[in-house]
């Protein structure tokens, strides 16, 4: 009885060299030098590449004067859907596709995660490649434990909302990462004090470019220091866990009304 020719191993490797790779590109956040050599290399070498913004992407690749790939799309939250359909389809002729976000690792926080998924699903293979991340960037440099943490992404834009949020992180012992715009980081701050009562914290602005600066104490002295400040980009905040110290001062009785 022969083997059908779909089966066979030389068939089998065939189908495998045909399909296609996606890889997922960590780009600078700020600092264009960021960029890994490895990184620089595979985006002149990919078949085409997803960006969350064209536009942004050109500058980088333009820094690098690096020659744009023959296909460069759109891939963001608001087409994700047909977008990741037209990456199948460049998987399944068996191209690689590089995906990039406006900074990071695309897919934290950003685009990519249901394109990842997809891709699983549909059998391709899928790379990533190392290079800046503002979690663990600004989780060092807020001198907070690094031991554990917790990555949390945008807490919600809606007060009563972020409190819930924050109330489920009270009683954790790890340090807490999140993201913030410039018009909301005075009221996540307000509402962390209100939740999780006065904690070490900082707040990380600007990382990796020229007027970076990064705000450190407790939450009721950052508040004062960051009002009226000037702030733009994205920021990342660090706040301290539940440790034992917080802990017993959470369980300390009050002092008795005379």
């Amino acid at each position: 009885m022969t083997t059908p020719a779909a089966c066979t191993p030389n068939a089998r490797m065939e189908n495998e060299a045909q399909r296609g790779t996606l890889i997922l590109i960590a780009t600078p956040i700020g600092n264009l030098e960021d960029l890994t050599h490895r990184a620089e290399r595979v985006l002149r070498e990919v078949d085409a590449l997803a960006c969350e913004d064209t536009r942004r992407t050109r500058i980088l690749l333009h820094h690098y004067d690096i020659p744009k790939p023959r296909t460069l799309l759109s891939y963001h939250e608001h087409n994700e859907k047909i977008a990741g359909n037209r990456i199948l389809g460049l998987l399944d002729d068996g191209l690689s596709v590089g995906l990039v976000s406006d900074g990071g690792y695309p897919g934290i926080s950003d685009p990519g995660y249901r394109i990842v998924n997809a891709v699983i699903d549909a059998g391709h293979s899928i790379e990533v490649l190392p290079g800046p991340s503002a979690p663990p960037m600004a989780l060092l440099m807020s001198g907070l434990p690094p031991s554990s943490y917790t990555f949390m992404g945008f807490p919600p834009r809606k007060s009563g909302a972020r409190q819930r949020f924050l109330e489920a992180e009270s009683v954790k012992p790890h340090s807490l990462i999140l993201f913030e715009s410039p018009h909301r980081i005075e009221a996540l701050l307000r509402d962390a004090l209100a939740v999780l009562g006065d904690r070490k914290a900082a707040v990380c602005f600007e990382m990796t470019k020229k007027f970076q600066r990064i705000h450190r104490g407790v939450l009721s002295a950052l508040i004062e220091e960051i009002e009226g400040a000037p702030k733009k980009g994205e920021i990342t905040v660090v706040i301290e866990g539940m440790n034992r110290k917080l802990r017993r001062k959470s369980l300390k009785p009050p002092p008795p009304t005379t």
